[in-house]
């Protein structure tokens, strides 16, 4: 089973090529940054995961992910590798996004609000009965 869940933030807004030949395919490619757990002392916060999304996925990432934004991916992991100039090997590992999601709100220029212990928003009073749903 090769199967991939990551939610981190985008370290730079996806870079998309179109690939050659009589129908055009987006390829977009971006990095998350994934909040480590646990972590020792001089370790890293987080690592850097490389995402590759193709077709219609990367043409959603090129139209709607910018940087820092809080985003799911549920994908497959990929090696590639090539030989370099100097006849060395060269390994590449990598996500290949099947699904990919908005993990956070709209930023909309506002700053977000903050989470009370109780895990509630707070709202605020400018409402009226007839805007409840209930």
């Amino acid at each position: 089973m090769n199967k991939v869940i990551l939610m981190g933030r985008l370290t730079k807004d996806p870079e998309v090529r179109y690939s050659q030949g009589a129908t055009p395919v987006a390829i977009a490619r971006y990095t998350l940054a994934v909040n480590r757990v646990f972590k020792r002392d001089g370790d890293p916060d987080a690592d850097f995961i490389n995402i590759v999304a193709i077709g219609k996925r990367g043409e959603f990432a090129e139209k709607y992910f910018t940087k820092g934004q809080m985003v799911g991916v549920v994908g497959r992991l990929q090696v590639r590798t090539y030989d370099d100039p100097d006849g060395k090997r060269q390994w590449f590992t990598e996500v290949l996004v099947e699904e990919q999601h908005f993990a956070e709100g709209r930023r909309d220029g506002q700053a977000p609000q903050k989470q009370q212990e109780s895990g509630f928003y707070p709202i605020n009073d400018d409402y009226s009965e007839d805007d409840l749903p209930f």
